[in-house]
């Protein structure tokens, strides 16, 4: 059975809701964040970098939440969460999701800036943390274009696919931003909408006992 090592609201919330789509048996293993268990032997063993998620499937260990993704993807093709191999559909598809980790989630991580700074430097946070803020806001404004144009009510257009749970996911990360948060963006704020009307992500935020506001 897949097991995913995960905790609430982390990197680990778009592969939970990919396998509640799927509907493929899982588990799902906490990360104990709260106690360093992410630092711990055993889990360094999984990820040497000590982050979440860590996807168990069978003999193969994957960390990174986009090769999850993919690999959920491609493992389970009568899900259709992927275009077609070879396509120029596929193609964007790639695109999107190496944008979405390299791109915006690296952004995003410095929102959350204690990580970035030195221990109680919490005017350099709060600098980090700005700066952070001030760089997504272009990244919001291509997605919020890229839906106009795509079509259809997912990120790809007619077919939902592997790219919507991690959109939706970072998007919610701006969900405390003091300029203008995803939610308020004219075609991002029906997409998370939409996104949150589907009962894997449902299933998934009461799994994980997330508080509102979701997005």
């Amino acid at each position: 059975m897949i097991t995913l090592h995960h905790y609430p609201s982390n990197a680990s919330f778009a592969p939970h809701v990919l396998l509640r789509e799927i509907g493929t048996p899982f588990q799902l293993q906490l990360v104990d964040r709260d106690q360093n268990a992410h630092k711990s032997a055993a889990y360094l063993r999984l990820n040497p970098n000590g982050l979440i998620p860590v996807l168990v499937d069978g003999d193969l260990v994957l960390y990174e939440t986009a090769a999850i993704l993919l690999h959920l993807a491609d493992t389970h093709p009568a899900a259709g969460l992927a275009p077609a191999l070879g396509s120029a559909e596929r193609g964007h598809f790639y695109k999107w999701m190496f944008w979405a980790s390299n791109t915006l989630q690296s952004l995003l991580m410095h929102y959350y800036p204690e990580r970035m700074v030195a221990e109680g430097n919490a005017a350099g946070a709060a600098e980090v943390k700005a700066a952070a803020e001030a760089r997504v806001g272009p990244c919001l404004a291509q997605i919020d274009a890229h839906l106009a144009a795509a079509g259809g009510p997912w990120f790809m257009g007619a077919g939902y696919s592997a790219l919507d749970p991690f959109v939706f996911m970072l998007c919610r990360w701006t969900r405390g931003f003091a300029s203008r948060p995803a939610r308020d963006y004219p075609n991002i704020g029906p997409y998370l909408q939409r996104m949150l009307a589907r009962p894997a992500v449902q299933a998934a935020i009461a799994e994980e006992k997330l508080p509102q506001p979701w997005v």
